[in-house]
Order: structure tokens, then sequence, then C-alpha cells
């Protein structure tokens, strides 16, 4: 998943009037305001009330599911093999949101200061905070991308980490 590919599925999302934003490899990219590695696929965090939304203008670029784990999460896959990896995320008054887990009585949280901007080739997108990066970094062996990522958030933003 390239940086240019990140870009053009923003661009159909926004067009779906969907709101996005990035998690994992790409979303520490972005805090950092540089690709620093290659990624596999992508992460987005969407609205799940806007999930038909996000599915069509997907599926209308070419993308078909390939793993459904809802409503946890489910996997979008195009013809050249660019993988999505879709998170539906429910919203409260206040701007935090919740996701559902595999464990059903443990939902993934996401505080509303989570929500903020980084950018991809100089292009501002919303993404994860460093903090909800981390958070997320936690509870698994991480492989050499984990920890790649978390060194990197260290470095440019002092935020501890367990790994």
């Amino acid at each position: 998943m390239t940086a240019d590919d990140v870009l053009s599925v923003l661009v159909l999302l926004r067009q779906a009037d969907a709101e996005i934003w990035i998690g994992g490899g790409w979303g520490v990219d972005a805090l950092l305001g540089e690709q620093t590695r290659p990624h596999r696929d992508l992460d987005l965090m969407h609205r799940r009330e806007q999930e038909s939304a996000v599915v069509a203008a997907l599926g209308a670029a070419g993308f078909v599911e390939t793993l459904d784990q809802r409503p946890v999460r489910f996997v979008v896959t195009d013809p050249l093999g660019r993988e999505i990896d879709l998170h539906p995320l429910v919203f409260a008054a206040d701007g935090s949101a919740v996701q559902a887990s595999p464990d059903p009585g443990r939902p993934f949280v996401y505080p509303a200061p989570c929500f903020v901007t980084g950018t991809v080739w100089g292009t501002t997108v919303r993404c994860l905070s460093p903090e909800q990066q981390v958070a997320f970094h936690q509870g698994y062996e991480p492989a050499d991308h984990d920890r790649h990522d978390m060194a990197r958030l260290r470095q440019a933003f002092g935020i501890a980490t367990h790994f």
C-alpha cells in the first residue's frame, strides 16, 4: 500500500461523505509526516453508521470483502492485492468512541482527544494520536514492524512504549 494508494482511498471515502481515521502503520507514518517503512495494508476507522457508504465507495473502486469479523473489523481487497482493514466505531456525544472487541465485555476505547491529524505526502489526514497508537500495540508479541513503529513514536514524541 503506497502513499498514493492511501490518498486515493481517502479521496474516494471523502467523496462518499465518510469520516475516516488512519491507524496502524500508516497512522504512525501520518503522525511522523513521512513514510518510514513499506506497508502491507491500510487500517481505517470509520463511523459504524457510515459503513454502507464506505463499502459502496470502496466497492465501486474494485474492493471486495475478503474477511468478515464484524462487529470488530472486516477487510476489503482489490484486484491489485491492496488491502484495507476497516474498524467500525460507535461515537458518544462527547466525541469518544468504542469499537467492539473479541471480548464483548471489553470494547476498544477511543478517547475523544485521540482523533488528531497528520500528513501523508504533505496532505493533512485524520489519524489516531501517538498515545492511542501505543495503547493498541499492547497485549501481543510485537513483530519487527511494530517495534519499528513504537521506536519512531518514542523518538518523535518522547512517548513511553512497552517494547
